[in-house]
């Protein structure tokens, strides 16, 4: 099916809609604060080795040392130079990302590697409280439909493809990968794909490789040799495809560093990036605001008048069907019917716009004949099928619920833009101070272009005001500069978390 790709750019934000038939299907997010450092690769130095705790401490230029334990060190350094020395010699360094033969993963950290050494590591686990980022030095690169792994040979399949299936997969990328050296495991999402898919994302990787190593040999330890893709150029190689008529960006900054981006890696999609230049906001053209806002709420309104109640929880989300004020059938049962099969397009669309994961409960209107249930089942799947996340459907159960599975890719919409509201001691949800921020920078904004004030002034809650005081301080100055226009804060206190007013002076 036909899709846009809509893309607000913010220094604080990233923002991408995917629209299918004038409807937003999915919604992603991405806040500079917020992001990780999962899957960078570095040029560490090792600044000390801790032989009774088989570990050592790696700088990567952060803050604090970064931790490396010897289960992840053994695969991709250098050997030692001969048997029965305790260390290599003083003037060795170890390859970077270099696989060399014999090394045994018997040995101890301390005869592998030695303070000052340069060594190339990934991100496995952030830093958290006091403790600095968990690393590996075996290096993995993910790309749309495969990882790669440059110092090994394996050619793998996800084990979650049916196992009949695996085989002739991996003949497929053996036939793909024989020239060119690396090892690949083919990701789940790549179960249907063509050769021609898969040739471009190996070319992809390679060639993403390739610019680790000429980092590795030209700068100095402690350097970042590789960041995960943002989140616009995951767009690239994660959303586009055959389906996308246009990819649309309102920022002309980013729409250059994505047209270079696309011409190198992902050549096939360049000729579909646009630059927005329209004067309203580009999630206006589609409401997607409003979408998000009420992909928030519990409640989904049908357009026949009947409703959905959508309750996430830690273990599992239920969905609940009812016909609300729907009573244009003839009978009852043509009613059920009808809510049950609008309900079954829109519950589809709701797990995609806010990314639910995991065990999903629906219960469907109870339905007597036989025929409606196939009818409304056959519907939801048929809808289902159209996510790009992998799901599993099950039929009715006895007690007339459907049961699915959703994986889980990342945090869902709920998760990343509210936190539980202290106020009612978990029973509600209400938005972070940081997203209550950024709604406050696009009204002032919005309301720069339609009026001419001397002044803005934001009131609003003490947690709202302090983030823009401290780590929002930058990018409310930025916007300052941007209008032209002071920007002043007051405190209210009878404000709750949620509530602002933007006053012009």
């Amino acid at each position: 099916m036909a899709q846009d790709i809509l893309i607000n750019w913010s220094p604080q934000e990233t923002r991408v809609a995917v629209v299918e038939q004038g409807a937003v299907q999915d919604v992603l997010v991405e806040r500079t604060l917020e992001r990780g450092l999962v899957g960078n690769v570095y040029l560490g130095k090792v600044s000390r080795v801790l032989p009774g705790m088989q570990s050592a401490f790696i700088d990567i230029g952060l803050d604090r040392a970064a931790f490396l334990h010897v289960a992840d060190l053994m695969p991709n350094i250098n050997a030692r130079h001969a048997a029965g020395k305790d260390k290599p010699a003083a003037n060795a360094s170890a390859s970077a990302g270099a696989a060399l033969p014999g090394a045994d993963a018997a040995l101890p950290i301390e005869r592998q590697i030695f303070e000052g050494q340069s060594l190339m590591v990934q991100v496995l686990k952030d830093p958290i409280g006091t403790k600095g980022a968990r690393l590996t030095a075996q290096i993995s690169i993910a790309g749309r439909l495969l990882v790669f792994l440059p110092q090994d040979k394996h050619i793998g399949v996800s084990q979650k493809i049916p196992f009949a299936q695996r085989e002739s997969l991996r003949q497929r990328l053996v036939a793909l990968t024989e020239e060119g050296g690396g090892g690949f495991i083919l990701r789940t999402n790549a179960e249907d794909t063509s050769d021609e898919e898969l040739a471009e994302d190996i070319a992809y990787l390679r060639k993403t490789w390739a610019h680790i190593r000429n980092g590795a040999t030209r700068l100095p330890p402690a350097s970042l040799l590789y960041q995960d893709l943002t989140l616009l150029q995951r767009v690239l190689r994660d959303l586009a495809g055959a389906q996308t008529q246009a990819i649309r960006v309102d920022s002309r900054e980013q729409f250059a560093q994505l047209e270079s981006f696309a011409r190198e890696y992902m050549p096939s999609t360049q000729d579909r990036l646009q630059l927005y230049t329209g004067e309203r906001p580009i999630f206006d053209l589609h409401n997607v605001d409003e979408d998000i806002a009420r992909a928030l709420s519990r409640r989904v309104e049908l357009k026949s008048g009947g409703y959905l109640v959508i309750d996430q929880t830690e273990a599992l989300t239920t969905v609940d069907v009812n016909t609300g004020g729907y009573v244009g059938a003839r009978n009852f049962d043509d009613t059920v019917f009808r809510t049950n099969l609008e309900a079954a397009q829109a519950i589809a669309r709701q797990l995609r716009l806010r990314n639910l994961g995991g065990i999903i409960i629906v219960d469907f209107i109870d339905m007597v004949r036989d025929d409606h249930r196939e009818a409304v089942l056959s519907e939801f799947r048929k809808q289902i099928g159209r996510d790009r996340v992998k799901t599993m459907v099950g039929g009715f159960s006895q007690l007339g619920l459907v049961e699915m599975t959703r994986k889980r890719t990342r945090e869902s919409l709920a998760q990343m833009l509210t936190e539980t509201c202290p106020a009612c001691e978990g029973k509600g949800r209400v938005k972070t101070p940081r997203s209550v921020c950024y709604d406050i920078l696009r009204e002032i904004l919005r309301e720069a272009r339609a009026f001419n004030p001397r002044e803005f002034r934001i009131v609003a809650s003490s947690q709202v005001v302090e983030l823009f005081l401290d780590e929002e301080s930058a990018h409310l100055a930025g916007l300052s500069d941007f209008i032209g226009k002071p920007i002043s804060l007051q405190a209210e206190g009878s404000m709750t978390q949620e509530q602002y007013d933007i006053v012009l002076l």
